[in-house]
């Protein structure tokens, strides 16, 4: 069970013009992208509900992401929430042996937990996306992110509906969220991240 939780960010747009289609992330796009950007709203520069001083102007129209992301257990578990979509990432070291691709006991439980999650945001598309530090060779990382990521996505689809599609891939050291550098880094770019669009808007404090 998580005991503590640190927020280390969070930033809330309100907008009171419609947003138009929010982007999905296509399965070939790399981590943490949205895929193409939904077009700035069109908003009449002249309205009368806008209430302009005379002489004043609009800056032109940007569409802004919400983002929250949330810490757990110093790290081990992260959650990032945007308009788009969700992702969790797992240190290796809570799901996997050193340098192994079996999972331990307790792993089940967490990732059965994002599997709830799955379900009740109703996203029928999961992306496995598995990552190493930079540490041994980049093919040896290659095949061990992959073989993580497979053993964690065999785990959500027993929980998930048949129709689910996944999208695995390993990544190696590619994409790394901390400096490899220092031990601290190479934990936190050990790890597999599982991504899903979401149905509804996140909830802000």
């Amino acid at each position: 069970m998580m005991t503590t939780s640190r927020r280390l960010a969070a930033v809330v747009l309100f907008v009171s013009v419609g947003l138009g289609p929010v982007p999905v992330a296509r399965a070939d796009d790399p981590p943490g992208s949205a895929g193409d950007a939904a077009p700035p709203p069109a908003i009449d520069s002249n309205a009368p509900g806008l209430m302009l001083p005379d002489g004043a102007t609009l800056a032109p129209a940007k569409v802004l992401d919400i983002k929250q992301i949330v810490e757990e257990e110093g790290g081990e578990q992260r959650r990032q929430d945007t308009n788009v979509d969700v992702t969790f990432a797992l240190q290796a070291e809570v799901l996997f042996p050193k340098n192994s691709a079996k999972l331990t006991p307790a792993a089940n439980a967490r990732i059965a937990a994002i599997a709830a999650e799955i379900k009740k945001l109703g996203s029928g598309r999961v992306r496995v996306f598995g990552f190493t530090d930079n540490l041994g060779t980049y093919a040896h990382g290659l095949k061990l992110s992959k073989e993580r990521a497979v053993a964690v996505q065999q785990v959500l689809a027993r929980s998930l509906d048949q129709g689910t599609t996944f999208d695995i891939r390993g990544y190696s050291e590619d994409y790394p969220i901390a400096d490899n550098a220092t031990e601290e880094g190479r934990k936190k770019n050990r790890r597999v991240e599982i991504s899903f669009p979401r149905t509804t808007p996140p909830v802000t404090p």
